[in-house]
């Protein structure tokens, strides 16, 4: 479970951070009889790399943590939540989705349980409902997919366009995700758009010139679908410079679909992320362990394509910094909880359960190059997720069972 490199916070912390002797103003609001807390940080409570303070509390004022103890210790404050020997965690970041959509594919999945392969052609079928959907309707869908997903723990969330691939579809996607977060991503390079099917040249000259122009004002971050199918070496690159050169950070969906040049472009342009990570080299491994860029494993679309699982047991054992994400899109992984990609990716894929709560916080802020969430520290975030249950290992011993009770985002309970 590698802590990960330096990451820098975005934004940036509104307080100075407080320590656990600093004064708690009463108004504050502590959360107390924790029976076990994950901080992430080694540093405190065992000493592990969830930092587990047990018999726990947790003191919130504003949107920032400002205190963490021993619950016989806490301070007094004129708010009080009794966690009644449940377990706190950090709230869940989903540094991978495309909420941006219309229609489904059903029939899609139906063919492929019935055993047919699955493709990346199958994105234009969301293209063309898309395209015909109103603002309204995808604004719909947006907010009605991050309920969901806030009803299981997930409280920081990435998003993608790349469902319009026309200059106005990408904008107007990246203009509706913003509305809802911070961390948009422009993936105008998601297919060749069919407009441009017998000239990809054309498209991918498009996309880094008159449709980069629209949408680098409305996001943070640049990707490309770096695979058979979708975009080559030289293509992804030309895509992600030219998005670096307008001030926008790579990530990269790689090696998904096959063994191919994604892992080691991420590395070399200090993506924040190389994403899917299914079929890698031994020099892809330890490529990603030299570098800054954090393989973040999408455990919900093996599932949902039945393809081979990415292997995270060798991932962590070279030291790479491992996140986990939903993927959630309409396609290949129609799933917005946390709770059930933790406990896939621990049942298969090789990760403990102490491992896999870690990189669904921690290593998801790290893929976005984040340090005030993840994490349960003075100075961090207040976004926190109570379980029924005594500890977050049930979230993999239980998988399936409703067990998010409570949510703090931002330090506003919203559950």
């Amino acid at each position: 479970m590698n802590s990960g490199h330096d990451t820098t916070n975005n934004p940036p912390a509104t307080a100075a951070p407080a320590t656990a002797n600093s004064a708690v103003a009463a108004t504050a609001t502590v959360i107390t009889n924790i029976a076990s807390l994950v901080t992430n940080d080694p540093l405190l409570g065992d000493g592990s790399p969830l930092g587990l303070i047990r018999d726990a509390a947790v003191v919130i004022d504003g949107d920032r943590v400002v205190w963490i103890g021993e619950s016989s210790k806490a301070p007094a404050t004129d708010n009080r939540v009794d966690a009644d020997g449940r377990a706190v965690v950090p709230g869940f970041v989903d540094s991978h989705s495309h909420l941006v959509f219309a229609g489904d594919r059903t029939a899609e999945f139906n063919a492929r349980m019935s055993g047919q392969p699955y493709a990346a052609g199958g994105i234009r079928t969301t293209v063309a409902a898309t395209r015909a959907a109103t603002d309204e309707a995808l604004e719909a869908n947006v907010t009605r997919y991050l309920r969901e997903a806030l009803r299981q723990g997930t409280t920081t969330f990435e998003t993608k366009s790349g469902y319009g691939l026309t200059v106005e579809d990408e904008a107007r996607a990246l203009r509706i995700a913003a509305r809802h977060t911070d961390e948009v991503t422009y993936l105008g390079a998601h297919i060749v758009s069919p407009d441009f099917a017998d000239d990809p040249a054309s498209y991918v000259a498009l996309v880094t010139g008159e449709m980069l122009d629209a949408c680098a004002p409305h996001a943070r971050w640049i990707d490309v679908f770096c695979e058979k199918g979708a975009f080559d070496d030289d293509q992804a690159r030309a895509i992600l410079t030219a998005g670096k050169a307008r001030g926008l950070h790579p990530r990269i969906h790689a090696n998904q679909l096959s063994y191919g040049p994604g892992v080691q472009l991420a590395v070399e342009l200090d993506a924040a992320s190389a994403d899917h990570c299914t079929h890698l080299t031994q020099a892809d491994v330890d490529a990603l362990a030299a570098g800054r860029t954090v393989a973040t494993l999408l455990p919900g679309a093996e599932f949902s394509t039945r393809a081979e699982w990415p292997d995270a047991r060798r991932l962590l054992d070279a030291g790479v910094t491992v996140a986990l994400s939903t993927d959630c899109n309409p396609g290949s992984s129609f799933t917005s909880s946390m709770p059930f990609c933790i406990a896939l990716a621990v049942r298969d894929m090789g990760m403990t359960p102490d491992e896999a709560v870690w990189s669904a916080t921690a290593g998801g802020a790290a893929a976005l190059r984040r340090t005030d969430i993840g994490r349960l520290t003075p100075g961090a975030r207040a976004d926190l997720t109570l379980l029924d249950a005594p500890s977050h290992v049930h979230l993999a011993y239980r998988p399936g069972v409703p067990l998010v009770t409570a949510v703090w985002q931002r330090g506003e309970r919203v559950l």
